[in-house]
């Protein structure tokens, strides 16, 4: 078993996800001890932004808008999908906003539809979502 940045490179489909979360400086703190729980966007999920979104938040210059994204997408602790279903729950994010997390009809994060849950990591669990959350702020 690996930590949530291996398990995500060993996936193959969150080549966008781990980009961003090397260019935001990220990468160390999502292999630390953790746990975290990560509603992961797959590549497809971020391929639906507008045309031009990834390149502009890969840039330098974006590091603090992307890593305000990429944190709203992390919670402390470790939450497998038994802990939410049939529940409607609304945690703090590591970035400080609540997420929606309503698990009565499937599960969905904040409009955003679980795919795959409990891939399970050394250091947290990872859930796959199909759509990028985005600040409200």
């Amino acid at each position: 078993m690996h930590d949530i940045v291996d398990t995500a490179v060993a996936a193959g489909t969150f080549k966008t996800l781990v980009a961003a979360a090397t260019a935001a400086g990220l990468v160390e703190t999502l292999k630390g001890a953790g746990p975290f729980t990560v509603f992961a966007p797959s590549d497809e999920a971020f391929a639906k932004l507008p045309a031009g979104t990834i390149d502009t938040l890969l840039k330098p210059e974006s590091k603090a808008k992307l890593a305000q994204i990429l944190t709203l997408h992390v919670l402390s602790g470790k939450v497998m999908a038994k802990d939410v279903a049939g529940k409607t729950l609304t945690p703090k994010s590591v970035q400080g906003e609540a997420l929606h997390i309503d698990g009565t009809k499937g599960v969905t994060v904040s409009g955003a539809t679980v795919t795959a849950a409990d891939v399970e990591c050394t250091n947290g669990v990872i859930h796959v979502i199909d759509h990028v959350i985005m600040p409200k702020a």
